[in-house]
């Protein structure tokens, strides 16, 4: 397993803030930088074990869309002892991100084969699937891509299968907006995060990731047929929902 370091990338002030990219130097700081950044990120970490252990069909196909290091495919998987046939594909498009799933998954012993593939999730078929997880992965994809890709979601789950969706939204009220995002701030702050770091990561994210408010969320999900959808957490302006076919 690979020590994560500190999160540092706009601790000094920059001439031009780029877009932000998953790349090598993310890599190195993800897990400091998602717990650090993303309120209750664990007890979604958590809660999206659970929902996999409940909802896994024997026989079936698991996807985790976006895995990142793979810290949802790793929830899931240790919440699967005993579900027979099932199979785990996480896929990314950062190859730095792919190549370091892949060590952290060796890293645990397991009886459920997981596959980590490099690719856009909006090409992956999926297939067979009774659990397909999205953690903070929606968001950035373009918006009017985001219905099409939920749609090809619920074509490949199985009857009685799950999306699991974890994003983070905007307020539909602009007052209370503010208020969210102030909490938010407040949380960075107390996790160590400068004035200075907190505005740079706004300025590179703002352009790659476009945030939906939850009742857009919800009318897409009921558009692409899933029959129940509720949230399951929120904390702060960071919500996760599962869906039902």
């Amino acid at each position: 397993m690979h020590e994560s370091k500190k999160d540092a990338i706009f601790a000094e002030p920059l001439t031009q803030v780029s877009d932000f990219v998953f790349d090598q130097r993310v890599v190195e700081v993800f897990p400091d930088m998602i717990n650090r950044s993303v309120p209750g990120y664990q007890s979604i970490l958590h809660g999206i074990g659970q929902l996999t252990q409940r909802f896994a069909q024997p026989d079936s196909t698991i996807y985790d869309l976006g895995c990142s290091l793979g810290a949802a495919t790793l929830a899931m998987r240790q919440n699967l002892a005993g579900h027979a046939g099932v199979k785990i594909i996480a896929a990314d498009n950062s190859a730095a991100m792919v190549e370091r799933c892949r060590l952290h998954l060796q890293g645990y012993r397991s009886d459920t084969p997981a596959e980590v593939v490099c690719t856009d999730v909006r090409e992956l078929a999926i297939d067979n699937a009774s659990v397909v997880t999205m953690n903070f992965t929606l968001q950035f994809i373009p918006q009017d891509e985001r219905q099409q890709l939920l749609q090809r979601i619920y074509s490949g789950l199985n009857p009685g299968g799950v999306l699991l969706l974890s994003e983070k939204f905007k307020s539909d009220n602009e007052q209370l907006n503010e208020v969210l995002v102030d909490l938010h701030h407040e949380f960075k702050r107390a996790n160590g995060y400068s004035e200075l770091e907190i505005s740079q990561k706004r300025a590179a994210i703002e352009n790659v990731m476009r945030v939906d408010s939850l009742t857009t969320h919800q009318q897409r999900l009921q558009d692409a047929g899933f029959k129940a959808v509720q949230v399951w957490f929120q904390c702060y302006n960071f919500a996760a929902l599962l869906a039902v076919k």
